[in-house]
């Protein structure tokens, strides 16, 4: 059963590795609209050729929205998230197992469905009037407005991931090996 477990486990960490390296290529587009962005306010300023448009600037803000929200599951399936615990680094296998399920069980999830239960009515409510940003020029928000509640369903998939392995790591006996797993990176 927990070898079953833990390849379900290994098949959500290769999800998660997918999605974190296409959603890493939005990091490009971001710079290189940031980079136009910066470059045409200046020939503007000089040349007056209107060139700079609320569209850009907007899909710059968006794209650093869509790689910080669906990057999360990734950076949590690498473990390279920020750690508030300073006793993390010293503890053994089963200590630091136990922290993670904890952690993922008390916080991960209850936030992360919290989120999802806030933020769908925005979401649906964005989608019912089409919203539009206000700016003149400026993009639809409603698309951006559902990346929220999908980057969450991600962090509790990516979740159950670290949940599965820290109960195997839990349930095994000291002498006994992890069940073979993929290296998802």
């Amino acid at each position: 059963m927990m070898k079953k477990l833990v390849s379900l486990a290994d098949a959500i960490d290769r999800f998660s590795n997918g999605t974190g390296r296409i959603v890493s290529w939005l990091t490009l587009a971001t710079v290189l609209i940031g980079s136009y962005n910066a470059i045409v306010r200046y020939l503007d300023k000089y040349t007056g050729l209107g060139l700079s448009s609320n569209t850009y600037i907007e899909l710059q803000w968006y794209l650093f929205g869509i790689v910080f929200l669906l990057a999360g599951a990734y950076t949590l399936q690498r473990d390279a998230h920020v750690r508030v615990d300073v006793f993390y680094g010293r503890l053994g296998e089963r200590g630091k197992a136990w922290i993670d399920l904890l952690g993922t069980v008390l916080f991960l999830i209850p936030f992360s469905v919290l989120v999802i239960m806030k933020s769908v009515p925005s979401v649906v409510n964005s989608w019912s009037v089409m919203e539009m940003s206000p700016d003149p020029g400026g993009l639809p928000r409603y698309p951006i407005r559902t990346i929220i509640p999908i980057a969450f369903i991600l962090l509790i998939i990516q979740g159950t991931a670290v949940l599965i392995r820290s109960i195997a790591t839990l349930t095994l006996k000291e002498d006994d090996p992890l069940p073979d797993t993929e290296d998802a990176g």
